[in-house]
C-alpha cells in the first residue's frame, strides 16, 4: 500500500460506495493522511475487511487522519445525473467540506470531473493501492452500510440490514413481491427488468 503517493503535495483520497446497487443513496468519501504516518495493514480495500474490521479501521482514520469528510447524493440526482457522475458529485460534496483543503485529488476509478482548479489522477483499483484511496473506502462504506440499516428499519421487507441495497436474489425476489419503494432507483430496476434472466430467482 503506496502512501503517500505524490510527497511533496497535500493529496486527498476519494473513494465511494453503493455504486452498483438498486436501493439507497451513493456516498463518498475524502481523507487526507498525514506524511509519513505508519499505516496499519487494516487500512486496505474496504470489500477485503469484515463489517467489524470495517468499523474498527473508520475510527482509526477519523482519529488519525489531518482530514476526513463525507458526501452524498439521493435517489432524485442519481436519476438525474446517472450513477457515474452522482458519485462524482458525492465525491465533490465531501472535497467541499475538508477542513483541510488538498493540493491534488488521487480518486478510485477511471473517470472524474475537475474539483475547482486543483489537479487529480484516477486510480484505477486505487483502494487496493494507496493508502488514502482505501481510507476513503472504508469511510465511505462504513456511512452507506449505516444509511441502509437506518432505512431497513422503515423497509424490513426488502433485506437491506443484510444486502445494503444490492442485488441479491433475496431482494430481487423483494422487488417482485413488494413492489419498489421511494428508496430504489427506477432507472437501475429498468435496467434489470430489461433483462429478464437478471430477474429469474
Amino acid at each position: 500500500m503506496k502512501h503517500p503517493y505524490y510527497p511533496d503535495l497535500i493529496e486527498a483520497g476519494c473513494d465511494e460506495a453503493g455504486r452498483g446497487c438498486l436501493a439507497g443513496p451513493v456516498y463518498a468519501a475524502a481523507v487526507i493522511l498525514p506524511k509519513g504516518i505508519s499505516v496499519p495493514s487494516f487500512i486496505r480495500d474496504s470489500k477485503k475487511l469484515s463489517e467489524a474490521q470495517r468499523l474498527d479501521a473508520a475510527e482509526w482514520i477519523k482519529e488519525n487522519s489531518i482530514a476526513w469528510a463525507l458526501g452524498m447524493c439521493g435517489v432524485d440526482e442519481i436519476q438525474r445525473l446517472n450513477i457515474l457522475w452522482a458519485s462524482v458529485k458525492a465525491m465533490h460534496k465531501a472535497l467541499d467540506t475538508l477542513s483541510t483543503s488538498p493540493e491534488h485529488v488521487l480518486v478510485d476509478g477511471t473517470q472524474f470531473q475537475p474539483w475547482r482548479d486543483r489537479p487529480y489522477t484516477c486510480l484505477p483499483g486505487g483502494d487496493a493501492q494507496v493508502a488514502c484511496i482505501a481510507a476513503a473506502s472504508i469511510l465511505a462504506k462504513v456511512a452507506r452500510d449505516a444509511h441502509m440499516a437506518d432505512l431497513h428499519r422503515d423497509y424490513p421487507q426488502y433485506g437491506w440490514l443484510q444486502n445494503k441495497g444490492y442485488a441479491t436474489a433475496e431482494h430481487r425476489t423483494a422487488i417482485l413481491r413488494f413492489g419498489i419503494s421511494p428508496w430504489h432507483r427506477p432507472v437501475f430496476i429498468k435496467k434489470y427488468e430489461s433483462n429478464a434472466l437478471l430477474f429469474q430467482i
